[in-house]
């Protein structure tokens, strides 16, 4: 047998081990769009901020903040419905989010042949869930609690910790993107006055330059 076809035959096994044991069909053009989905949230999210003027913002010292207290403040009990406009952006930007990310993933699964809901997309979602299920009760404690400050860093820090997790199911790169997160997350919550851009750049920035590069590397 000649050395090429031994070769041709290794990478053929290395390929049907990897489609086995790693869930290889996300797609790099939903977390391109994601990226997106998050920057013009972001924009939305500043432009209520700074142009809304709220009856009052209390914070921790019983004190009158400015309107741009929920940045510069420090934590905030009474946001006057600016903090509910706020989570509504968050909730539409995480809808498109996951519905652009199912559709794709599903196309590119039918596409290299691999089941959507099989034992390897199942055990990437459990280890995903985990992390954020708990990050996601954590956060709706801080949001009760009036804690509005580290909010941002928060859901950074846990979804960070849900990408790690889930890259020992797929592409290597999303551990990276995790660690990427987990580590802007840190940031943001030791300078809690910058949330809003810690969060851009964390769901918007990084998304768009790992999803390009997950697009371009196995994609195309």
């Amino acid at each position: 047998m000649e050395e090429k076809e031994i070769q041709e035959q290794l990478a053929s096994i290395r390929g049907i081990m990897e489609r086995s044991s790693k869930f290889i069909s996300l797609s790099g053009l939903s977390g391109i769009l994601a990226g997106i989905y998050a920057l013009i949230g972001a924009g939305l999210a500043w432009n209520i901020l700074y142009n809304s003027t709220p009856d009052y913002y209390i914070t921790t010292t019983r004190e009158i903040a400015p309107t741009t207290g929920l940045f510069y403040g420090g934590d905030i009990y009474a946001l006057n419905g600016v903090n509910i406009k706020i989570l509504l952006i968050a909730l539409c930007v995480l809808v498109a989010s996951l519905t652009s990310g199912i559709i794709l993933t599903v196309k590119k699964a039918k596409q290299k042949g691999q089941p959507v809901w099989g034992t390897t997309s199942r055990a990437l979602l459990f280890h995903m869930a985990v992390p954020l299920t708990t990050g996601g009760l954590f956060i709706l404690i801080l949001l009760f609690r009036g804690h509005y400050g580290i909010l941002a860093a928060t859901s950074l820090i846990f979804y960070g910790l849900a990408l790690f997790c889930a890259g020992n199911f797929t592409f290597a790169d999303i551990k990276y993107l995790g660690i990427s997160e987990m580590m802007l997350g840190l940031i943001g919550a030791w300078l809690p006055g910058y949330g809003l851009l810690f969060w851009a750049i964390g769901f918007g920035v990084l998304h768009i330059i790992y999803g390009a590069r997950i697009y371009l590397k196995y994609d195309r």
